[in-house]
């Protein structure tokens, strides 16, 4: 392979949370593909033969129909999709029974899929009740539209709440929360999800292990025209590139770059195996938009051997932003 040795297939998969369900430690965002079906079947493809068999989907991503199913065989792979934003109107939004059930509908119908493998409840919705999102989620779960649900950008108390009802109704809990996770955003990953994992075994799906790009250096000499900073829609990401503590954390991720060079990988292959590395995190959720990329990422899993605990130490040192987990405090 292009980009290093990879381990062997066992080492490559994990249990999502504590379900059974296996999934690549690696997985894919099918983001980028509103118009360009074709990359996306052929990133698709080159994904599933090095082993990735995690996609993820969501109701305002791409609305082309992928024709995933033509090319593999439906039980071989796991399709993931999220419901909250789906159309204009009061009710084609947020988590009502009405709004998880048609929009699960919906996604099905648009990736021309009998059932995904995994639904997400995209963020919090205030306005519904936690007893009648978790009885919407196990209702499209015994209607066989989904097989698992999970939660996205969710906190850890609203977590648990969702899991409390589930058990004193007897329907059935959330198994993973998505979560973005990057050098410079840990606390929830590190600190409030591990707890979680083992109390009710909820995994953690991360995302965004570039910080949107930043992690790769792209913007270290400001905001170059073609990158995501400079397109509509993505104002917030050129203000935080360009505020104090952009400049700050791009100082950090120079240092970090030459980390990578040492250790004889990419910077980004580094922030991938530094995310893979933490505990509970069942799958990274790679962003990629062509097949360079994706063969880098997939490198990544090359130097998860060198995540030794020095230079994690190191990592630590140079971030100055380990968080501390409620144990550590006390003592």
């Amino acid at each position: 392979s292009l980009w290093g040795v990879f381990p062997s297939p066992p080492l490559f998969y994990r249990n999502l949370g504590k379900s059974g369900l296996r999934v690549s430690c690696l997985g894919s965002i099918l983001i980028a593909f509103a118009s360009f079906s074709q990359m996306a079947e052929n990133l698709m493809t080159l994904a599933f033969e090095n082993g990735i068999n995690l996609f993820d989907t969501a109701e305002v991503y791409a609305s082309g129909r992928l024709t995933l199913v033509s090319f593999f065989r439906r039980s071989s792979f796991v399709i993931t999709t999220k419901i909250y934003w789906g159309g204009q109107a009061e009710t084609e939004r947020g988590l009502s029974r009405k709004h998880i059930i048609e929009g699960l509908r919906g996604s099905l119908s648009r990736l021309q899929l009998d059932y995904v493998d995994l639904v997400f409840a995209n963020r919090n919705d205030v306005n519904s009740p936690m007893e009648e999102i978790v009885r919407a989620m196990t209702f499209v779960i015994n209607q066989g539209m989904a097989m698992y649900w999970g939660t996205s950008r969710w906190s850890a108390m609203e977590i648990m709440e969702a899991y409390s009802v589930a058990r004193q109704f007897n329907l059935i809990p959330p198994v993973c929360e998505q979560a973005e996770y990057h050098y410079f955003q840990r606390d929830k990953v590190e600190v409030q999800l591990p707890e979680l994992y083992h109390k009710i075994g909820v995994g953690a799906m991360t995302w965004s292990p570039l910080a949107c790009g930043l992690i790769t250096g792209k913007y270290s000499d400001g905001v170059p025209e073609c990158s995501r900073a400079a397109m509509k829609g993505y104002q917030w990401l050129k203000e935080r590139v360009n505020s104090e503590e952009g400049r700050r954390q791009l100082a950090k991720i120079k240092e970090l770059h030459l980390l990578a060079d040492r250790l004889g990988c990419t910077a980004a292959q580094l922030a991938i195996a530094w995310c893979l590395r933490s505990e509970g995190v069942s799958s990274v959720l790679l962003g990629v938009s062509n097949t360079d990329q994706l063969l880098e990422n997939l490198g990544a899993l090359g130097i998860l051997s060198q995540m030794t605990p020095q230079t994690i130490t190191e990592i630590d040192a140079l971030l100055g932003n380990k968080p501390h987990s409620k144990k550590e405090t006390r003592a």
